[in-house]
């Protein structure tokens, strides 16, 4: 009688390898092409950093050879030796075979060019308003620009902080101010707070555990950042199973996904400053939105890889 094929948690056959031998693959690129092809056959998601196949597979060599991902085009043709090709490898097969996100199997991600530690109690940051920082509220007379001059940001806030990443984003882009940043999830605010240390800005960040706004009594910022859960219950019965490896509590965001943007409005001018301001990300839900809220002068902003995924309003336009 044949053997059952072994499953995975999910009721599919485990995807097997054939041996890659001795020489078989020698540089960088060897490696990469190897894992394109394993990730492609194995239909995996990619929206945790990286948004292809391909710069999912730089990333992992990457890592896993502990070089900086803007360094693989200097070392792409280089040769690696047989110990790292086999970590190369188990890398690439854990991947396939777990579905877990790139990021949980270095518990490293990238924003922005700095390194953030992540590991299963938080969602990976993929936020776009790290973009955003850099791009509207640099000063400097640019007619873009939200806030005139970012040395003059005395309190910014983090809402649905998690890794603390966009925190720490902030803290870097606005040098005078102190920063709150705000989760409900006790390990989330773990890990925040080894990013926090680790960047040397425990006295510039403080970590609050708690409910939106509850933690903050009637403390007033000059900018709100969130990145909320917004995902619809429709989208939250469809996720892939790398997203799946994530915290549901960081995308649940109730049967239309505005439960935690509606709580955020409504609750906003109280913790604004006159003028302050709030950018709040949303993904794809800008219609759904702008039906939400009619009478709300929102304005819609883009970056390299987003288009309409992250409103700003003033805390003039709030009421």
């Amino acid at each position: 009688m044949a053997k059952t094929a072994r499953k995975t948690a999910r009721g599919r056959a485990a995807p097997k390898f054939a041996k890659v031998g001795p020489g078989e693959l020698v540089t960088l690129l060897d490696f990469v092409r190897y894992a394109v092809s394993r990730f492609v056959e194995a239909r995996l998601a990619f929206a945790h950093g990286t948004i292809d196949p391909v710069a999912e597979a730089a990333f992992l060599i990457c890592e896993a050879l502990h070089l900086n991902p803007e360094q693989f085009d200097i070392f792409a043709n280089a040769r690696v030796t047989a110990a790292e090709g086999k970590a190369i490898i188990d890398l690439i097969h854990k991947r396939v075979t777990t579905r877990k996100p790139a990021a949980y199997l270095v518990n490293k991600i990238y924003m922005r060019g700095l390194p953030f530690y992540v590991d299963e109690r938080v969602i990976v940051p993929r936020s776009f308003i790290g973009e955003l920082l850099d791009s509207h509220f640099g000063g400097d007379g640019d007619a873009g620009s939200l806030i005139d001059d970012p040395t003059a940001v005395a309190r910014v806030l983090d809402l649905c902080t998690g890794s603390g990443c966009l925190a720490i984003l902030a803290a870097h882009h606005f040098p005078n101010a102190t920063v709150d940043a705000v989760d409900i999830s006790k390990g989330a605010l773990e890990v925040a707070a080894r990013n926090v240390g680790e960047y040397g800005l425990a006295d510039r960040i403080s970590l609050h555990r708690g409910d939106l706004f509850a933690p903050l009594g009637g403390n007033r910022y000059d900018l709100i950042i969130t990145n909320p859960p917004y995902v619809d219950a429709e989208g939250m019965a469809a996720l892939p199973p790398e997203c799946r490896a994530e915290p549901k509590l960081a995308f649940d965001g109730g049967a239309d996904g505005l439960d935690v943007v509606r709580r955020i409005l409504r609750d906003a001018p109280d913790h604004l400053t006159p003028d302050g301001g709030l950018i709040c990300e949303i993904g794809r839900g800008r219609e759904l939105v702008n039906e939400a809220f009619p009478d709300l002068p929102l304005l819609w902003l883009d970056t390299e890889d987003s288009e309409g995924e992250v409103f700003w309003i003033a805390a003039a336009d709030l009421g």
